[in-house]
Formats: structure tokens, sequence, C-alpha cells
């Protein structure tokens, strides 16, 4: 069933409600793409679709959602029903929808919560945001070493209800230390009356639970873990991050790095949902900064002012020539980013990396040279040729080289290297190929 026909059923719901029908709906479609359809929808035609579901399809349905349009959503629904919500609710998502609340729904909704509850959502959704602590959920397994298989498969049978997954279950000591961990498979597989210590794996990846996101699902992706365990600093579990968490947090900042790759400050929010103003806002800083960087291509072309009119040909060649310098700097500058981002490259591979640079710049240079240099004899002559020429295997050279530092430089001073990406790399290359260029002409013409 496609999003059109779904959308039409949910119209002629909100005109006569049937609990049966909306209900009935989920046997034809995926609750994601039931989720999906309600966006054109207002908060308050969306909260009453919702309650037509049971309360673990409304909360199934809500995590698929946005968190801008859960907060909207859960601002017109009732007290009691919000509270409901909440229990009902995956740990971690209810800790990021409370964060998104106002203080007087916060204060509305904790007291419709059992104290375990509160307790957790307070503690979840104290952690810094983008770090594992924000990140993790509560709701794993846990077993003690000494546990035979057998009774550790009948706590599992008890805790699963309640458990985001029991795939992998983690094996903690009286203090919560995490000593091992073990699949459930491992579990089923085992004889009843082994036990679990001898079972278990003990050498566990882990991550701190002050750890960025970022990394955070670099980890999970590069060991290719259903889950990875959250330890305080004290080596005690405090929550897991799972297989889906870190991949969503993977692709928020993938996104983030693209926007800062286009001189664009982090929207924060759905780009199609964003006010005007605000994105306005996130765009003018970097096009005013980008605007004055311009200033001196323009203060080299004024400088060289004498030069051009004696050499009118030049001007024919003066974007080509920054224009391929810039392409070549926002090449470098972007596989230097992902090298960075995904651990492929470190500060100590710099040196390796800017001599295999200049091999590759130079090549590049001299290539492009000489695909121009027959431009240049026919619009100036031989003199303009060589200018032309030489100035694109030096200008083609700078580009990919500052393209290459650049994102090194960033990272040094602790910046997002992916600020060093596109507009950034190609206005400063372009007022480094104006003097260059122009500088060569200056030289070989007179």
């Amino acid at each position: 069933m496609d999003q059109a026909d779904i959308r039409a059923q949910l119209t002629a719901l909100i005109q006569q409600p049937d609990k049966q029908q909306l209900r009935g709906l989920l046997d034809h479609c995926h609750i994601a793409d039931l989720a999906d359809a309600l966006e054109p929808f207002s908060p308050a035609q969306a909260a009453n679709l919702l309650a037509l579901l049971s309360l673990h399809h409304h909360a199934e349905a809500f995590s698929f959602m946005p968190e801008e349009r859960q907060a909207a959503i859960a601002a017109v629904m009732a007290r009691n029903d919000l509270a409901a919500l909440f229990s009902e609710m995956e740990s971690d998502e209810r800790a990021d929808l409370y964060n998104r609340l106002s203080e007087e729904q916060r204060h509305a909704v904790l007291p419709g919560l059992a104290q375990a509850e509160r307790e957790d959502v307070r503690r979840l959704a104290s952690y810094p945001e983008k770090t594992a602590g924000a990140l993790m959920t509560s709701d794993y397994a846990t077993l003690r070493g000494h546990w035979t298989v057998h009774k550790a498969l009948l706590r599992i049978r008890l805790e699963a209800p309640d458990k985001e997954t029991i795939y992998q279950v983690y094996v903690v000591d009286k203090n919560r230390i995490l000593q091992g961990t073990l699949s459930l498979k491992q579990l089923i597989l085992a004889k009843p009356d082994a036990i679990i210590s001898e079972l278990m794996h003990t050498d566990v990846v882990s991550v701190a639970v002050d750890e960025d996101q970022e990394k955070v699902a670099e980890i999970v992706r590069h060991y290719d873990l259903l889950a990875v365990p959250v330890l305080d600093e004290e080596r005690q579990l405090v929550g897991i991050i799972t297989y889906d968490d870190a991949m969503d947090a993977f692709v928020e900042e993938a996104t983030e790095d693209a926007q800062k790759s286009a001189s664009v400050a982090t929207l924060g929010s759905s780009f199609k949902d964003i006010s005007l103003a605000r994105l306005f806002t996130k765009r003018i800083g970097w096009l005013l900064l980008l605007v004055f960087g311009s200033l001196f291509s323009g203060a080299g072309i004024a400088f060289f002012e004498a030069l051009i009119a004696q050499h009118v040909a030049l001007v024919f060649f003066l974007p080509l020539l920054v224009g391929s310098g810039g392409n070549a700097g926002s090449q470098a500058a972007a596989l230097m980013v992902r090298a960075l981002a995904t651990g492929e490259v470190q500060m100590k591979d710099w040196l390796h990396l800017f001599g295999r640079e200049i091999l590759v710049a130079g090549a590049l240079g001299f290539t492009l040279a000489i695909a121009v240099a027959g431009l240049g004899w026919l619009r100036g002559g031989v003199e303009v040729a060589i200018v032309v020429a030489a100035a694109m295997v030096c200008v083609v050279m700078s580009g990919s080289l500052i393209g290459l530092c650049l994102p090194f430089i960033l990272s040094k001073i602790n910046m997002d290297p992916a600020t060093a990406s596109g507009p950034l790399v190609t206005t400063i290359v372009d007022a480094t190929g104006v003097i260059i260029y122009l500088g060569f002409a200056s030289y070989l013409l007179s």
C-alpha cells in the first residue's frame, strides 16, 4: 500500500474515527509507513489518529517520527495519555523526547510515571547531546557469572518483554562491573548445566559514557556489533547502544558533515520544516565570511590591472585557471575529510600524504597544462601559452595541497574538518590562483 492510499484512509478516519479500521490498516502497511503518512496532518489531528491505536502501536509509530514532530504532537496530548505513552516507549527514545518537552510538560508527565521510570528518564536525559550516554538505552539483559545456562534462560524469558534487545546479554557482578558478554545463540546451544562464566567472552568491546556518538557509530560499524555496552568511569555497565541507534547517529553525523562541507551551519532539524529566519541565519554567516574572502581575488586582479590592460587575452584564462585550482582543492579536501572521519588517516600521516599529494597534484597539473596550452597559443601566442601552462601546474598543485592541509589544520585546532570542504577551500584557492597566474604573467611577459 502506497503513501497516497494510507493518507486517504487516514483522512477518512479523521471524519469518522474507527479504532478497528485503523488497526486493520496495519495489516496492510508497516507501522513506519503509517508514521510517514501522518506527516501532512496537524499535530492535533495526528494525536487523535494515534490515540485510536493500541498503546504499543502508538509508541512504535512515535519512534519512527522525527524528534521535532514527536514534541509537537506531545504538546497537544492529554497529560495522562502522554504519561502512558512515556511508559511504553523505549528508554532512550523516552529520554530524547523528555529533553524536547517544555518545563511545564516535564512536570506534568513525570508524576504519571513509576519511580524507576522517572529516575531512568532523568538519568538518561542528563547526559550531554551527541555522547554515548545520550544515545544509550537502559533496556538490556544482564546475567551473573555463577548462574547456569538453565537459570539464565529462565531469567531472560521473564525480562524479554521489557527489553529492547536480548540477542546479546551482559554478565555483571554484584556491583554491575562488566565481566563479559555472550549471545543468545550461545545460550540456546549450550548445555543447561553449563556455567555462564565458562561460556562468556571476556574481551568485550565497549565505549565510555562520554564518548562522542560519531566514534561510537564507527566502533559499531568496524566491529560489526549488534550492540555495544556503555561503561562509566568505574567500569560499571550503565547502558547499551544498539545497532539501529548507532546507525541513526551515523546518518546524523553524515548529514552535519554534508551541511558543513557546503559552508552551512548545522541545521539541527529537518530541512523541510526549518523556519525561514533560522535557515537564513544558518547560511548567512559563512556567506559573509566568504564574500570578504573573495575580496583578495579582486585585490589581486586590481594589483595587476596594468598588465591585464596590455594583455587582454589573460582574462580569458582567468576563470579556467582558478576554477581548476578550486576543483582540485575541493577533491583533495573531500577525500581528506572523509579519511579523517572514518579514521583511515591520523595526524601522524600528514607528511607522507603531503609528499604523495605533491606527486599526484603535479601529474594532474601537467596533464591540464598540456590540455590548455594549445588554447593559450591560439588566443595569445607562445608567450601566453607558456604563462597559462606554467600557471596551471602551480595553481592545481597549490589548490590540491591547500585542500589536503586545511582539514588537518582544522582538526588540530579542534574544529570539524568537514568545514574545509567546498566553498571555503574554493575561496582560498581562488585568491591564491589569481596571484599565482598574474604573478607568472607579470614575470614572463615583462
